[in-house]
């Protein structure tokens, strides 16, 4: 965006100061609601990650390095 415009965070509509890009979808998410991926280091929003319960410290997974975990 040019300077001085800023962009809503895909998860919480908040805007913030420092932005980055979900890697699955290109969404601008904030520092907040970014998680990062445990298997690739990916930055992706609460949308495109998710939670792996069954291991212990229930690390996050991107929606494409979670298909390979079954």
């Amino acid at each position: 965006p040019p300077m001085g415009v800023s962009k809503a965070c895909s998860s919480c509509i908040r805007t913030a100061d420092v932005k980055e890009v979900c890697t699955q979808c290109d969404k601008f998410v904030c520092q907040n609601c970014s998680r990062l991926c445990s298997c690739c280091n990916a930055v992706t929003c609460s949308l495109c990650s998710t939670v792996d319960c069954g291991d212990v410290g229930e690390p996050i997974l991107c929606n494409g390095c979670s298909i390979f975990q079954v």
